[in-house]
């Protein structure tokens, strides 16, 4: 029994916690300030400019505290959940209340109470009690949807009401906060984001989790079919296009061209196209002049492929690219390194620097040698997100401007028409309330007492 008892105290404390209004005062300022600070420290951002920012003892404090992932912390989470767990509790608290004034047609209407609303109108009308309630009562009741006859001291009263159901819209308001935390924490557990590289011509079935050394593997394979970029005249990327194509179980279940701000989505995932990048040439053209005949020829090559010279002058084969090389402590660009083997001696080294085609002059060999047109290929960076907490966001939204809609602009409206006979006529008395929008209600006394003078007469 004691055990009981006790169990029952601690239940009782927790509701009563969590019931509080301080404590959601509380959590909404937390939130509030963990998100000013979410807002002025970059989230996801390389550990080297955070250290550079803060130092390395505080990088190594937020790091503990999450602080550069804050929306995807325990903490921030436990702090949605214990916000989510207080707006619930507060609702369920007082939510009994109103329901029985929701649901409860047939109260009790308490006429003294009545006869004390300061909204109310009184005028006379040449007709007895009787044939006043064969008018009224219709007009009422189509007005209202809801009316009745209650009996008074001295004669009767047209009791009519509407808008019961508007008392719930603050509940309804009290749901949309539950259902965008419920999206808040669909998407900070289950959300995520990464980056991938695929070059031209290649497929990847998984992604690099964002500041993470975690790799995230895919439900579906990604084909960049093509890349292409466009350049102003100064040479800044003016639009890079990356062609993609969805591979699911080896089949081909989406194509499209994404270009920035035009993703692809696929499967509640969103493919973004965020950079791009230059890859080693796929090939090159080689010009071999005779120093001897002074005669020019050109032949496509592929590195690591060799390639016959012209006038049985031997082979050549690319070795490698490199993007800057330097030549006796000068740095002269792009370069192809290659192997050039005569049919009548040993292999020598060339190095092919595209920005000077004479380089190979110094040599002093039978054959100039030099690179032109680059065959350049791309690879295209792309960032994958999920958010599946995208549609919880957007049904809270609608559930909480439905909600607001019905507190500020809808209410409970009340009206009781008294009829009293005095003699040859009989006196009206019409009493207005409502929970909402007090101002409003005298104007609509009066519109009412207007309407019914003319159907009196």
């Amino acid at each position: 029994m004691t055990y009981n008892k006790g169990l029952s105290d601690s239940l009782k404390m927790i509701w009563n916690f969590f019931a509080s209004v301080k404590l959601t005062v509380a959590l909404l300022l937390s939130v509030a300030a963990t998100s000013i600070i979410g807002t002025i420290i970059p989230q996801n951002e390389s550990p080297t400019e955070y250290v550079r920012a803060f130092g390395d003892v505080l990088y190594r404090i937020f790091y503990l505290l999450g602080i550069f992932d804050m929306y995807h912390s325990w903490w921030f989470q436990f702090l949605l959940l214990m916000l989510a767990a207080n707006v619930a509790v507060c609702s369920l608290k007082r939510l009994p209340a109103t329901w029985k004034i929701v649901s409860d047609k047939n109260r009790m209407v308490n006429t003294s109470q009545i006869r004390q609303l300061s909204d109310k109108e009184q005028f006379r009308v040449n007709l007895p009690p009787e044939r006043i309630q064969e008018i009224y009562l219709p007009y009422v009741s189509k007005k209202y949807g809801y009316a009745r006859i209650e009996q008074t001291d001295d004669g009767y009263g047209i009791y009519a009401e509407k808008g019961r159901w508007t008392r719930l819209g603050v509940y309804a308001v009290h749901l949309s906060v539950l259902v965008l935390l419920l999206g808040g924490l669909i998407g900070s557990i289950f959300g995520f984001e990464g980056f991938v590289n695929i070059p031209e011509g290649e497929t990847v079935d998984r992604i690099h989790l964002r500041n993470s050394n975690r790799v995230k593997l895919l439900n579906f394979s990604i084909h960049c079919d093509d890349f292409d970029v466009k350049f102003y005249e100064t040479g800044a990327p003016k639009e890079y296009r990356s062609s993609l194509t969805i591979l699911k179980n080896g089949r081909a279940v989406l194509k499209k061209d994404i270009i920035v701000n035009d993703p692809l989505h696929y499967d509640g995932i969103n493919i973004f196209q965020s950079s791009y990048g230059a890859l080693a040439p796929k090939g090159v053209t080689l010009n071999f002049k005779s120093t001897a005949t002074g005669m020019q020829y050109s032949v496509s090559a592929t590195v690591g492929v060799p390639v016959v010279i012209p006038e049985a002058g031997g082979e050549f084969v690319i070795k490698d690219y490199r993007s800057s090389y330097n030549f006796r402590g000068r740095n002269i660009a792009e370069v192809f390194l290659g192997t050039l083997t005569p049919r009548d001696g040993q292999p020598l080294q060339v190095v092919l620097p595209l920005r000077f085609p004479e380089f190979d002059r110094m040599r002093k060999g039978k054959w100039v040698v030099s690179a032109v047109d680059p065959q350049y290929w791309y690879y295209t960076g792309l960032q994958v997100t999920s958010d599946p907490s995208v549609g919880v966001v957007y049904a809270g939204f609608i559930i909480m401007i439905i909600g607001c809609y019905i507190t500020f602009f809808m209410s409970h409206q009340r009206i009781f028409i008294e009829v009293t006979s005095r003699g040859d006529f009989s006196q009206i008395t019409v009493y207005g309330t409502a929970n909402k929008n007090k101002l409003g209600v005298n104007k609509k006394v009066k519109n009412i007492s207007q309407k019914l003078k003319g159907l009196g007469k």
